[in-house]
């Protein structure tokens, strides 16, 4: 009796073992490739309708979009699950290169995976027909309306052209290039040297004083003024000949 008792515990103790063995196996099992085209499938069907209406600031109008997705990494091994989420990670927009993430959330594990995309957004814009040199003040006829990405970059597209005519270069641009915020910047109402004058306001009366420049000024920006008397004071820049300075 005790030697049929121990050859049943024995049969039992390799059975249970068989069994965590076959489903550690079925907890490990790679995702096929047709299981990783159901989880792209799923992001295009995801992020599509996100980007249905998708318009560009300043004035850009609408935008025509168009979604390039990567592939996921076949060597990854992902449990089978029955209910996969589709998300944007924090801190990411769908917007030139970017990912969105697949994360199980009914199944023997929870795992989380990211698929590369690549999101562009088709719209007029101005290009540049020549090249322009650093410094040089921008004219309307510099650039001439082209289709173009507009998420190539991260800066943004200067569609209305109020942005960017009479705005210098901020370094040498080619021809070719979608004139962008980062391109441009405004002209500076004087230079470092020239002669301001400085205005305090105050309850019941305003103060004017002469002083010199010791950065280039630009208006609505701050500018650092050296007083005759020498004190430094530091001001925003009202116009040609005059910096606002707060008691």
């Amino acid at each position: 009796m005790r030697n049929c008792l121990h050859s049943l515990s024995r049969a039992l103790g390799w059975l249970l073992a068989g069994l965590m063995v076959t489903g550690l196996a079925r907890a490990q099992v790679v995702a096929s490739q047709s299981e990783f085209a159901q989880f792209e499938q799923m992001a295009r069907d995801w992020v599509q309708p996100a980007l249905a209406s998708v318009t560009g600031p300043d004035g850009g109008g609408a935008l025509r979009p168009e979604i390039l997705f990567g592939s996921l990494d076949s060597r990854l091994k992902l449990t089978p699950c029955t209910h996969i989420e589709p998300y944007l990670p924090p801190g990411t927009r769908l917007w030139g290169r970017s990912r969105i993430g697949l994360r199980c959330l009914d199944g023997p594990v929870r795992w989380n995976v990211f698929l590369p995309v690549t999101v562009k957004a088709w719209g007029p814009g101005w290009v540049l027909k020549r090249p322009v040199p650093a410094g040089t003040v921008l004219v309307q006829d510099d650039a001439e309306m082209a289709d173009m990405d507009w998420a190539e970059q991260p800066y943004a597209v200067l569609a209305n052209p109020e942005r960017w005519v009479g705005q210098q270069a901020a370094y040498a641009l080619q021809p070719g290039q979608a004139i962008r915020q980062n391109m441009v910047r405004p002209v500076p109402a004087f230079g470092p040297g020239a002669q301001v004058r400085v205005s305090s306001v105050g309850p019941g009366f305003q103060v004017v004083v002469s002083g010199e420049a010791l950065t280039a000024g630009i208006p609505g920006q701050s500018v650092r003024v050296r007083l005759n008397g020498g004190r430094i004071v530091t001001g925003t820049v009202r116009d040609g000949q005059t910096v606002d300075v707060r008691l």
